[in-house]
């Protein structure tokens, strides 16, 4: 996905918006019981912790969408390294409006960071192998974009976004549908009548489902799932230039490098978003 589409933007404003409803509702009381609606601050983004930044572009929107009249000096990038004490950004402005906006910017730059942060040790460990890594659809819900957004920040690749812009046929298809190779052409039967141009990836759970997906044309990707390495390598060499392969389950970091020296095109990982520890950012009021 481009970030910066209309698409992608829209979706972008409706979870901001949505987040403000949760937790501004009516007010933000604590802020407008004591400091002057005409009252102006300066603030900070503080990194408490090592890793890789994310979130800055989403927090600007943030900050537009409570008050477009803030301004922002962006100091450090996304995708940088940050180590303790860096700072970010500085943001200038209505200090009501800058206490709005506050928490939605940190616990959304918190999470984007850990992804991307994760996401980087990942491609550093993949590092001249060829082996790309993916992300997966275990994520947050109602933010999803935000923590793929982070993937690719990391120096990830996304996987498909959702259940329709890619067909991945599972095991619970294939058994639901008879079988493999039923799943396939009933698969490609039903792209040719909804008229739909989607690519097609097939998990397969062992050699034997891999021979049969590869009688099969069109299919984009074999998901080789839960295989051991030798079996792997195997399946890497049975499959050939026929399509892309993608290694899945429950792989890791100290994993990870000998799945991509099976020679696959791609690792995926449900950890990269749902097993971080956020990165620890503050926004601390400058006095001046």
């Amino acid at each position: 996905m481009d970030y910066n589409s209309k698409e992608a933007q829209e979706e972008i404003k409706r979870i901001i918006q949505n987040a403000l409803r949760e937790d501004v509702g009516d007010g933000d009381h604590s802020s407008l019981s004591c400091i002057p609606t005409t009252a102006v601050g300066k603030a900070r983004l503080l990194v408490k912790d090592d890793g890789i930044l994310a979130g800055v572009a989403f927090a600007k929107a943030v900050f537009k969408e409570v008050d477009p009249t803030l301004q922002i000096d962006v100091r450090i990038e996304d995708g940088s390294p940050v180590k303790y004490g860096d700072e970010a950004f500085y943001v200038t402005g209505s200090s009501q409006s800058i206490l709005k906006a506050e928490r939605l910017a940190l616990n959304a730059m918190q999470r984007m960071s850990a992804i991307a942060t994760k996401t980087k040790l990942f491609v550093d460990l993949l590092e001249g192998t060829g082996t790309k890594i993916l992300d997966t659809r275990k994520t947050t819900p109602g933010i999803r974009i935000l923590e793929k957004w982070a993937v690719v920040i990391g120096g990830g690749v996304n996987h498909r976004y959702g259940l329709y812009d890619v067909i991945m046929l599972k095991d619970n298809h294939i058994d639901f549908a008879g079988g493999v190779s039923k799943a396939i052409q009933k698969t490609k039967q039903y792209l040719k009548d909804t008229n739909r141009d989607l690519k097609i990836i097939v998990e397969a759970r062992d050699l034997e489902e891999i021979k049969e997906i590869l009688t099969n044309d069109g299919v984009y990707r074999i998901l080789i799932d839960n295989f051991n390495y030798e079996d792997t390598r195997k399946a890497v060499a049975l499959i050939g230039d026929q399509c892309l392969t993608e290694s899945s389950g429950g792989i890791t970091q100290d994993t990870a490098r000998k799945y991509a020296e099976c020679g696959v095109d791609f690792i995926s990982s449900g950890a990269l978003t749902h097993s971080v520890y956020n990165l620890d950012l503050s926004l601390k009021a400058v006095h001046e």
